[in-house]
């Protein structure tokens, strides 16, 4: 189990971390487009469509890392005062009730949704540029693989976390500025020694 989590988790940091990069490509989209509508005067026809594309592409795609790393959004008033094997039973629950089915319902809407767009070459109606949004469609299934990959590494997290009674953690690989100046205060604070 914790070879396929391991796995699982380098799948979709990898995956994460690549299209995080369409980051950059939007602000330089972005930028280019300010500066040809409003100084120029000259507006693309395309801007609009493929920044939606992308910023989509981007959300779709880092939803496998979000989840390996424990991020997404949750109500846990209660959850976070349980402890961690009550935690696993419930999340192993609603992993098979609400997670697997809402992801293979994913893939496979995805996916005919994807095959006919790719079937006609379907292009965006809402810029008279015609942006060939097909590939965009693929995404959904893409995405809905990744998350069914990391969803069973998740189980597996539970299963362990149900034995022993302590959650396995992903690789800690991005902090959060708060948390680096946090950490920064106490090892000024301790004389260097780390949390």
């Amino acid at each position: 189990m914790i070879r396929y989590i391991n796995f699982a988790d380098s799948l979709s940091a990898w995956f994460g971390k690549a299209f995080a990069w369409l980051i950059v490509l939007m602000t330089l989209g972005t930028s280019y487009e300010v500066f040809v509508r409003y100084v120029l005067n000259k507006p693309t026809p395309w801007a609009l469509d493929v920044s939606f594309i992308m910023y989509g592409t981007l959300f779709m795609m880092g939803g496998a890392y979000t989840l390996s790393r424990g991020q997404h959004v949750r109500g846990d008033f209660l959850y976070r005062t349980w402890q961690p094997k009550t935690q696993a039973k419930v999340d192993l629950v609603l992993y098979f009730l609400f997670f697997f089915p809402g992801i293979l319902a994913l893939i496979f809407a995805g996916w005919k949704y994807a095959s006919r767009s790719w079937g006609y070459g379907e292009v965006s109606v809402n810029s008279p540029a015609g942006i060939p949004i097909f590939q965009f469609k693929t995404v959904l299934v893409a995405a809905g693989i990744l998350l069914f990959i990391q969803g069973i590494a998740q189980v597996f997290r539970c299963i362990i976390a149900i034995r022993e009674n302590r959650w396995m953690e992903a690789e800690e690989d991005v902090l959060e500025t708060e948390d680096i100046l946090i950490k920064k205060a106490h090892e000024a604070e301790t004389g260097g020694h780390s949390l």
